[in-house]
């Protein structure tokens, strides 16, 4: 696959301990995980590019008209079980190395792009949007599904701002829980054309990371 001038190198993020955790984490929260998965990928078609495809587990939810899904996921434990996830996806799977700052592939070459569950971790947000948005046709669309700062709690708010500045992000593989994915999206050039918030677990226990979004974007020109 062509690649970009600048593309970062092959392993440039490595969480071993963190893709383990990560990989059993993903399987047993999926009973959560999975109808959201399929609403965030539901209607695509042509070619997708799904940037930190993790361990595969939105490969199963392509709709049919997708003729390709391109996966970049940079971590290497992760890479390798998505490889493995997308033998048995219904629609063509390629996984290649790549960080989302710095997509391997030329520009305006996809229909679609996916975030899910990535931007808390890139290191540089704007950079991986804009990344994104460089390799959307004109009128593409950008799916994301993300964990971000609480909407209506200040404590809450100053007690993921707390995690982020602290631990948290060294613990879970850079994750941090106090980003806004909307605003960021917004600011990198893109129209929301629809999002919606709702909570992960469903119920009354709030975690730092269970206030998300869904939505979908088209690249403004």
């Amino acid at each position: 696959m062509p690649s970009r001038s600048g593309q970062v190198p092959k392993d440039a993020v490595h969480h071993p301990i963190f893709a383990r955790f990560y990989e059993k984490q993903s399987v047993a929260a999926e009973k959560l995980i999975a109808a959201h998965r399929k609403e965030l990928l539901a209607g695509l078609s042509g070619r997708v590019i799904e940037i930190g495809a993790g361990n595969g587990l939105n490969f199963a939810h392509y709709p049919s008209a997708v003729s390709e899904v391109v996966a970049i996921e940079p971590e290497r434990h992760l890479r390798q079980l998505a490889a493995t996830a997308a033998l048995r996806a219904e629609v063509p799977v390629d996984v290649v190395p790549g960080a989302a700052e710095a997509l391997p592939v030329k520009s305006e070459a996809f229909d679609a792009a996916v975030f899910s569950l990535v931007l808390c971790s890139v290191r540089d947000v704007p950079r991986a949007l804009a990344e994104a948005r460089r390799v959307l046709r004109p009128g593409g669309e950008l799916r994301f599904f993300e964990h971000g700062r609480a909407p209506k709690s200040r404590a809450m708010v100053g007690f993921q701002r707390g995690l982020d500045a602290t631990l948290w992000p060294r613990l879970f593989g850079g994750c941090h829980v106090a980003r806004e994915p909307v605003a960021s999206v917004r600011d990198a050039g893109f129209e929301i054309a629809a999002s919606r918030d709702f909570l992960i677990p469903p119920s009354r226990l709030r975690l730092p990371t269970s206030y998300c979004v869904i939505g979908t974007a088209r690249r403004s020109d």
